[in-house]
Protein backbone atom coordinates (compact mmCIF):
# COMPACT_ATOMS: atom_id res chain seq x y z
CA UNK A 1 0.00 0.00 0.00
CA UNK A 2 1.76 3.34 -1.11
CA UNK A 3 -0.33 6.52 0.79
CA UNK A 4 0.02 9.86 -0.47
CA UNK A 5 0.13 12.60 1.51
CA UNK A 6 -3.49 13.74 0.50
CA UNK A 7 -4.55 10.30 1.83
CA UNK A 8 -2.57 10.26 4.60
CA UNK A 9 -3.98 13.96 5.97
CA UNK A 10 -7.88 12.28 4.69
CA UNK A 11 -7.18 9.31 7.37
CA UNK A 12 -5.87 12.36 10.07
CA UNK A 13 -8.75 14.09 9.56
CA UNK A 14 -11.14 10.86 9.75
CA UNK A 15 -8.83 10.20 13.62
CA UNK A 16 -9.70 13.63 14.32
CA UNK A 17 -13.63 13.62 13.13
CA UNK A 18 -14.10 10.34 15.47
CA UNK A 19 -12.33 12.09 18.36
CA UNK A 20 -13.89 15.05 18.41
CA UNK A 21 -17.45 13.23 18.10
CA UNK A 22 -16.32 11.63 21.63
CA UNK A 23 -15.15 14.49 23.29
CA UNK A 24 -11.52 12.46 22.97
CA UNK A 25 -7.92 13.89 23.25
CA UNK A 26 -5.09 11.53 21.35
CA UNK A 27 -1.69 11.20 21.76
CA UNK A 28 1.24 9.54 20.15
CA UNK A 29 3.91 7.38 20.89
CA UNK A 30 6.80 7.27 18.41
CA UNK A 31 9.96 5.70 17.23
CA UNK A 32 10.40 4.43 13.72
CA UNK A 33 8.47 7.48 12.45
CA UNK A 34 10.36 10.09 13.95
CA UNK A 35 6.83 12.33 14.98
CA UNK A 36 5.43 11.77 11.57
CA UNK A 37 1.43 10.47 12.96
CA UNK A 38 2.17 13.54 15.05
CA UNK A 39 2.48 15.67 12.09
CA UNK A 40 0.10 14.02 10.15
CA UNK A 41 -2.59 14.60 12.74
CA UNK A 42 -1.42 18.32 13.37
CA UNK A 43 -1.37 18.86 9.81
CA UNK A 44 -5.96 18.66 9.82
CA UNK A 45 -7.21 22.38 10.62
CA UNK A 46 -8.48 22.37 14.31
CA UNK A 47 -6.34 19.50 15.55
CA UNK A 48 -5.99 21.20 18.50
CA UNK A 49 -9.29 20.31 19.99
CA UNK A 50 -8.34 16.78 20.13
CA UNK A 51 -4.78 16.63 19.73
CA UNK A 52 -2.24 18.03 22.63
CA UNK A 53 1.10 16.10 22.64
CA UNK A 54 3.46 13.70 21.05
CA UNK A 55 6.38 11.76 21.95
CA UNK A 56 9.56 10.89 19.91
CA UNK A 57 11.64 7.85 21.92
CA UNK A 58 13.76 6.77 19.60
CA UNK A 59 16.57 5.57 21.55
CA UNK A 60 15.70 2.50 24.65
CA UNK A 61 16.99 5.12 27.29
CA UNK A 62 14.24 7.82 25.45
CA UNK A 63 11.62 5.00 25.63
CA UNK A 64 12.40 3.64 29.86
CA UNK A 65 13.18 7.88 30.57
CA UNK A 66 10.17 9.96 28.55
CA UNK A 67 7.64 6.63 28.71
CA UNK A 68 8.60 4.53 31.51
CA UNK A 69 9.21 2.04 29.00
CA UNK A 70 10.43 -1.00 31.76
CA UNK A 71 14.66 -1.71 31.26
CA UNK A 72 13.51 -5.17 31.19
CA UNK A 73 11.00 -5.69 28.60
CA UNK A 74 13.43 -3.69 26.21
CA UNK A 75 16.00 -6.10 27.62
CA UNK A 76 14.00 -9.63 26.87
CA UNK A 77 11.97 -8.57 23.64
CA UNK A 78 13.44 -5.75 22.47
CA UNK A 79 12.54 -1.83 21.56
CA UNK A 80 10.84 -3.54 18.41
CA UNK A 81 8.31 -5.89 20.02
CA UNK A 82 4.95 -5.90 20.95
CA UNK A 83 5.36 -5.36 24.67
CA UNK A 84 8.01 -2.48 23.99
CA UNK A 85 4.83 -1.13 21.80
CA UNK A 86 1.97 -1.65 24.78
CA UNK A 87 4.62 -0.09 27.01
CA UNK A 88 5.44 3.10 24.80
CA UNK A 89 1.13 3.44 24.40
CA UNK A 90 0.94 3.15 28.24
CA UNK A 91 2.83 5.27 29.24
CA UNK A 92 1.91 7.90 26.98
CA UNK A 93 -1.92 7.73 28.07
CA UNK A 94 -0.02 7.98 31.91
CA UNK A 95 2.11 11.23 30.95
CA UNK A 96 -0.85 13.43 28.69
CA UNK A 97 -4.41 11.95 30.37
CA UNK A 98 -5.37 11.74 26.76
CA UNK A 99 -8.07 8.93 25.81
CA UNK A 100 -6.62 7.33 23.07
CA UNK A 101 -2.55 6.58 22.11
CA UNK A 102 -1.03 5.44 19.23
CA UNK A 103 2.84 3.81 19.52
CA UNK A 104 4.38 2.73 16.71
CA UNK A 105 8.10 0.85 17.20
CA UNK A 106 10.48 -0.65 14.15
CA UNK A 107 12.73 -1.10 11.98
CA UNK A 108 13.63 1.67 9.62
CA UNK A 109 16.94 0.35 7.87
CA UNK A 110 18.75 0.15 6.01
CA UNK A 111 20.74 -1.86 8.97
CA UNK A 112 19.59 -2.85 12.42
CA UNK A 113 18.15 -6.16 11.57
CA UNK A 114 18.30 -8.88 14.16
CA UNK A 115 17.14 -12.99 13.50
CA UNK A 116 13.81 -12.74 13.45
CA UNK A 117 13.08 -9.00 12.77
CA UNK A 118 13.95 -7.50 9.85
CA UNK A 119 14.04 -4.20 8.35
CA UNK A 120 10.79 -2.89 7.83
CA UNK A 121 9.27 -5.26 10.87
CA UNK A 122 6.79 -2.51 12.51
CA UNK A 123 4.84 -2.77 16.26
CA UNK A 124 2.04 -0.97 16.74
CA UNK A 125 -0.46 -0.35 20.00
CA UNK A 126 -3.25 1.42 20.38
CA UNK A 127 -4.82 2.24 23.67
CA UNK A 128 -8.14 3.41 24.64
CA UNK A 129 -8.89 4.34 28.00
CA UNK A 130 -12.16 3.38 29.15
CA UNK A 131 -11.90 5.06 32.72
CA UNK A 132 -9.76 3.39 34.64
CA UNK A 133 -9.53 0.68 32.63
CA UNK A 134 -7.04 0.81 29.08
CA UNK A 135 -7.95 -1.74 26.28
CA UNK A 136 -4.89 -2.23 24.47
CA UNK A 137 -4.87 -4.01 20.47
CA UNK A 138 -1.19 -4.37 19.48
CA UNK A 139 -0.71 -5.52 15.74
CA UNK A 140 2.93 -6.34 14.15
CA UNK A 141 3.72 -6.25 10.80
CA UNK A 142 6.49 -6.11 8.25
CA UNK A 143 6.74 -3.85 5.38
CA UNK A 144 8.77 -4.43 2.32
CA UNK A 145 12.38 -3.47 2.96
CA UNK A 146 12.04 -0.46 0.46
CA UNK A 147 14.07 2.84 0.87
CA UNK A 148 11.74 4.37 4.02
CA UNK A 149 9.54 1.33 4.95
CA UNK A 150 8.82 3.77 8.55
CA UNK A 151 7.50 6.15 6.73
CA UNK A 152 4.07 7.16 5.44
CA UNK A 153 2.60 3.49 5.06
CA UNK A 154 2.99 2.79 9.20
CA UNK A 155 1.43 5.95 9.99
CA UNK A 156 -1.81 5.11 7.74
CA UNK A 157 -2.14 1.15 8.00
CA UNK A 158 -2.76 1.26 11.43
CA UNK A 159 -5.45 4.22 11.80
CA UNK A 160 -8.51 2.31 11.21
CA UNK A 161 -8.46 0.88 14.09
CA UNK A 162 -9.10 3.78 15.71
CA UNK A 163 -11.95 5.14 13.94
CA UNK A 164 -14.30 1.97 12.19
CA UNK A 165 -17.08 3.11 12.94
CA UNK A 166 -16.45 6.65 11.13
CA UNK A 167 -18.55 6.30 8.42
CA UNK A 168 -17.04 9.30 6.13
CA UNK A 169 -14.53 8.37 3.74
Amino acid sequence: MKLADRDLLRLAARVGRYLLRGGRRATTAESCTGGWIAKALTDVPGSSQWFGEGFVTYSNEAKSRTLGVPRSILAREGAVSAGAARAMARGALRRTGAHVAVAVTGIAGPDGAVPGKPVGTVWFCWAVRHGRRVQLVTSGVCFAATARPCGARPCGSRWEDCCADDPAP
